[in-house]
């Protein structure tokens, strides 16, 4: 009816400043409910080029601004998401399905402080200087934007990893085109709305929505498009580097992990459940630093599993805006159905599965019936071979295994194709280091989890991804470094 396609929001590009509308475009749904609530532009080709040549056009003026300048308005950007917080929050809620509480806590918070950060570091960067007495020479290294960036971010945390590259990449005088995933684009919308209050120039923002195949393929082969920042599946990033390989594009790609959660005998449990609860199931465990593999060693094996399982049945499932609800509603219906095909694998090969899908029931508000909700799963007696432990469930489903020594354990935690993050839990200071420097992966936290300084490198090994992220890293990438010799 007319009066139902009048009440969907339907968001337009941002090109060269103004909004722009599509000429086709795709539903995206409501997760809690399973209803299309918004219209998201099917851009392609002549979209990406606008977009391209507004970045192009407004790069000189903004490449030639001081950093101080240009950290002045990354910084009145981050005022501005901040002043309307509570509105993003709710918008990233209903968009992704993630809880009011995660997006209001995390998503949100992080998106402001990846501006204020990048704001930041960009003052105090410095370049290096050698002497060659004996030849009379001075060397000198300077940096300069690249150009036009290319910007793709995934639906996990939207606002949230989308500036985490567009801070970065403005701070050192790029202009760019980004494409957020088209399953979750209002914030993106909402945040260029913002651009014009905050001094960004017409073009140096620019915003096309729509589908990896259409619009981020126009992306990653356009010629004038240097560098490319990708988050998102390892799939996806082959296919990204096959098409960027004619052009010699400059990748930075952090894709998936399938991180182990290391538990000693030794651990404290009354930090490491609760915490390993988190890092198995916040935003729903659709986060690639989440932990999907949970070694723990068998003197603490069965006591681990009691508790782990009894405090798992506490998190609550449920409408994503009940700010007392712990886990919200999977991204989309394919998604929620290949979760669960994960779980019945792991039974059909033998596994246990000791609460959640398939064993516990979930009862749902009125509202959310048709939402794409499961319960948090754990899954015990897993082989390492199997595909559960082998690839990114990127779900509410954790297993639990045990093992018996150091040695072992390091080398199941490292026997699979990713390296992207793993947790150690262990009171001996000794075992942590020794432990943490045989993990084959770009993050290690003991003791802890997501506990992360923007100062330090970011990124995973192995089919995790190639490069990093953070002060120095995201400075490293989004400009051209140049050797300078003078003789004297």
């Amino acid at each position: 009816t007319m009066a139902h396609s009048k009440a969907l929001l339907v968001l337009e590009n941002f090109i060269g400043g103004k909004f722009v509308p599509c000429s086709s475009y795709i539903n995206s749904y409501n997760p809690s409910t399973g209803d299309v609530y918004c219209r998201v532009p099917d851009s392609g080709k002549e979209e990406v080029e606008a977009a391209v040549k507004a970045a192009k056009d407004a790069f000189p003026i903004w490449s030639s601004k001081s950093p101080l300048e240009r950290s002045q308005i990354l910084n009145k950007l981050a005022d501005l998401i901040e002043r309307d917080l509570e509105v993003f929050a709710q918008a990233e809620s209903k968009d992704q399905g993630k809880t009011i509480t995660f997006a209001r806590t995390v998503d949100i918070p992080r998106a402001v402080y990846n501006f204020r950060f990048f704001a930041s570091s960009i003052l105090h960067h410095t370049t290096e200087c050698t002497e060659m007495a004996t030849m009379g020479c001075v060397h000198y290294t300077s940096r300069a934007p690249v150009g036009v960036a290319g910007l793709i971010s995934p639906w996990n945390l939207p606002l949230y990893l989308l500036t985490w590259k567009i801070a970065p990449a403005i701070a050192c005088g790029n202009t760019v085109v980004a494409k957020p995933s088209e399953m979750t684009s209002v914030t993106a919308w909402m945040m260029c709305k913002l651009l014009e209050k905050a001094g960004v120039p017409h073009g140096v923002v620019n915003v096309v929505f729509g589908t990896g195949a259409k619009a981020g393929e126009a992306l990653v082969c356009h010629p004038d498009v240097p560098l490319i920042s990708f988050t998102g599946s390892t799939l996806t990033a082959q296919r990204i580097t096959e098409k960027s390989a004619p052009h010699c594009k400059r990748l930075s790609l952090e894709l998936g992990g399938k991180n182990p959660a290391i538990v000693f005998d030794d651990a404290d449990l009354t930090q490491c459940i609760p915490t390993t609860l988190r890092s198995s199931f916040a935003n729903q465990g659709e986060i690639c630093l989440c932990t999907s593999r949970i070694f723990v060693q068998r003197g603490i094996y069965s006591e681990f599993l009691k508790r782990f399982v009894a405090e798992a049945k506490k998190w609550k499932v449920g409408n994503p805006s009940d700010p007392t609800v712990d886990v919200g509603a999977l991204i989309s219906k394919e998604h929620l159905e290949k979760v669960r095909s994960y779980v019945k694998k792991a039974q059909a090969e033998g596994a246990r599965v000791l609460c959640g899908e398939g064993v516990d029931s979930l009862a749902l508000p009125t509202g959310n019936q048709k939402g794409y909700f499961m319960l948090p799963t754990v899954i015990a007696e897993v082989k390492d071979e199997s595909c559960c432990m082998q690839e990114e469930i990127f779900g509410p489903v954790t297993c639990v295994v045990a093992f018996d020594t150091e040695e072992e354990v390091i080398e199941r935690a490292n026997g699979v194709k990713y390296g992207l993050a793993a947790t150690v839990w262990s009171s001996s200071v000794g075992r942590v280091h020794r432990v943490a420097q045989r993990l084959q992966s770009g993050l290690v936290w003991t003791n802890c989890w997501l506990v992360r300084d923007l100062n330090l490198p970011f990124g995973g090994m192995k089919a995790s991804g190639i490069g990093r992220e953070g002060a120095k890293d995201s400075y490293e990438f989004f400009t051209e470094v140049k050797t300078i010799t003078i003789k004297h």
